[in-house]
């Protein structure tokens, strides 16, 4: 009989491997299957008068191909990948929202400020009004459009942060069921190798939303935290994710960990990487940075071009207006502890549009006083005392009552771009004209020209007649001035200025730019310009030109404002692609040495395919053989 134990045994035991064999074959193209191979060991051996003889082979389990540091390598060059792929397809999308060309902010801006040219040379000229209104309408409407397209994509990736959050429950939900069975099944002596491919797998599925840290739990399964300590999964029990309003600024969502009725905001950072981490850093940090660029475009146009305008004469001789619809202070966002009854109030309001950072702040009340801090960089400044101004912008605390620890957040730009609109509606409230006039002396020598001469503040000694008077060294004296002016820069006797040719002269809230060769002697009066040059004064028109050349945008001129803009949408496009492509690049490596050890390589399984049917068929052909001998022994003795 032991020959027939043998055979049947081999029999069993081959057929096993192809079984196995056949099941790798099968899942081939399955995603997270790890390679199955039959172990195998000796029967044992019987002793007999004639010597030990061996019982056969028997099969003592079925292993999968696995390594955990690759496994864990994959898992988290992945995660990084996916985090970044998804920032990138998101910044891509935003890139598309600032076009070049004649679609461009920049465009629609220089064109809005050089349609004042045309007034210049002919101030009375109503079609020419009429184009300069028409052009900044255009502005204001692309900086409304391009508001709304962020507004949009802003909506719709808070809306992809829910999907993700879904998924990650549902991956969660699903990685606990599958610990219950592989709990089920850990009373055996062998692995539920299928099992633990498809809780690896589950793994790797998260992994793609969120960076987890993995602790093994009873019987092989995986317990999963997340953003630092948060439990995901603890064995057959799953943590909940969940998106809230931000109850500092109900504009933006947060991530928040629920386990039980206890509720824990995650900060975005914490989730290390995977596509939540690396949507909310677009949603937190990118498209916030370049809306607040956007708004910052906007409120620093209308407050300059709104400033100048104010300075300029209209056609009835009225001081001008407001040239857009003034955007007013920003109120400030109560922070949810902030003591009861919470009726405190705090803003801000442009006191220098040249100064302006793109960025949020944060008002607190403290012990000694107040501290303001920039939440693009985190820095503070503090003051005893409020009304205080910190880059361009004037903070305030309104009458209701503020305690110690009080904050609130500030964001001047958020709307800026949303709710420009041209205030100017009838060409000939335009104040293209100057209030102040510049007469050259009669006995000028002609060698000195004047360029442009208009309003650059609301001087009380504005229209005050002032004399200008060249000496022989170039220099000049002015008589009439009022207080607040320069120091002369020459103390005389007689005292002067320098005088460079194409170099604006500011006095007395005017500036003058004179342009050749000064004699002694040349004499310019500056004072109100009569009523009756209001229609071919073009003063306060080329005071508008002026303002191209205004340093605005941390350096940058007013009319290449779109440019800093564009190119820090472009950079962040740029490193992000560069992240993603490196990231994915170490992602597909670490999976490629996964899959080296883990995956099925059809060549091999082939050859172990007929190795073990040539076994399987000689194991049978020693069964037949056995049987044969058997019959045969059988009907000797029954003779």
């Amino acid at each position: 009989m032991s020959s027939l134990n043998i055979a049947t045994r081999a029999l069993n035991t081959n057929l096993a491997a192809l079984q196995v064999i056949g099941h790798n074959i099968a899942n081939v193209n399955t995603a997270g299957y790890s390679r199955q191979t039959v172990q195998l060991q000796s029967a044992g051996y019987q002793s007999t008068g004639g010597g030990y003889f061996g019982k056969g082979v028997e099969l003592t389990t079925v292993e999968r191909a696995y390594n955990e540091h690759l496994t864990r390598e994959a898992r988290v060059t992945a995660s990084s990948a996916a985090g970044n792929a998804a920032r990138l397809e998101r910044l891509q999308q935003l890139e598309s929202v600032f076009p070049m060309g004649d679609q461009g902010l920049g465009v629609a801006l220089n064109d809005m400020l050089n349609a004042w040219s045309d007034l210049v040379a002919s101030p009375s000229n109503s079609t020419a009004r009429v184009v300069v209104i028409s052009r900044a309408d255009a502005f204001a409407a692309r900086l409304r459009d391009t508001a709304g397209q962020i507004d949009l994509l802003r909506n719709s990736t808070q809306q992809q942060v829910g999907e993700q959050v879904d998924a990650i429950n549902r991956l969660a939900t699903e990685l606990a069921s599958v610990n219950k069975r592989i709990i089920e099944t850990s009373g055996g002596s062998h692995t539920p190798n299928d099992l633990f491919d498809q809780r690896d797998k589950l793994l790797a599925d998260l992994s793609q939303y969120t960076q987890l840290s993995v602790v093994p739990g009873e019987g092989g399964t995986a317990n999963v935290f997340i953003a630092g300590s948060q439990p995901l999964v603890l064995g057959t029990q799953t943590g909940q994710l969940a998106t809230q309003r931000d109850p500092a600024d109900t504009s933006r969502i947060q991530v928040v960990f629920r386990q039980g009725a206890m509720s824990t905001p995650l900060d975005a950072t914490a989730l290390g990487s995977g596509e939540l981490a690396g949507t909310l850093r677009f949603l937190n940090e990118d498209l916030q940075a370049v809306q607040n660029q956007v708004g910052r475009m906007a409120l620093a146009a209308s407050e300059i071009v709104n400033a100048q305008h104010r300075l300029g004469v209209d056609l009835a001789g009225a001081m001008g207006g407001d040239f857009f619809v003034p955007l007013g202070a920003t109120a400030g966002l109560r922070a949810p502890t902030n003591a009861p009854p919470q009726t405190a109030t705090a803003s801000a309001s442009v006191s220098n549009p040249q100064a302006l950072i793109a960025s949020d702040y944060e008002l607190r009340v403290e012990a000694g006083g107040f501290s303001v801090v920039r939440l693009s960089d985190n820095a503070v400044t503090t003051f005893p005392t409020l009304p205080a101004v910190v880059d361009g912008l004037s903070f305030d605390i309104g009458a209701g009552p503020a305690a110690v620890g009080d904050s609130f957040r500030i964001r001047p730009f958020e709307a800026a771009a949303r709710n420009l609109q041209v205030a100017i509606t009838a060409p000939q409230n335009l104040a293209v004209a100057s209030p102040v006039l510049v007469t050259p002396g009669t006995a000028n020598s002609g060698g000195l020209g004047v360029e442009s001469l208009y309003a650059v503040s609301d001087s009380p000694n504005l229209t005050d007649p002032v004399t200008l008077t060249f000496n022989a060294d170039g220099t000049f004296s002015a008589t009439g001035l009022g207080p607040g002016n320069p120091a002369p820069d020459n103390p005389g006797p007689p005292a002067s200025y320098n005088f460079t040719p194409g170099q604006p002269i500011q006095l007395n809230g005017w500036s003058l730019t004179l342009r050749g060769n000064p004699t002694a002697g040349d004499s310019f009066s500056i004072g109100a310009a009569p009523s009756s040059t209001i229609a071919q004064n073009a003063g306060n028109a080329n005071g508008v030109l002026a303002l191209r050349a205004m340093a605005t945008f941390e350096g940058a001129t007013l009319s290449d404002g779109y440019v800093s803009l564009f190119a820090d949408v472009g950079a962040r496009v740029q490193n992000a692609k560069f992240s993603a492509e490196f990231t994915r690049n170490v992602a597909l490596s670490a999976e490629q040495a996964r899959a080296n050890v883990a995956g099925v390589n059809l060549d091999e399984e082939a050859a172990r395919l007929l190795q073990f049917q040539q076994a399987y068929q000689a194991s049978a052909k020693f069964l037949q053989i056995a049987q044969s001998t058997f019959d045969s022994l059988l009907q000797t003795i029954g003779r």
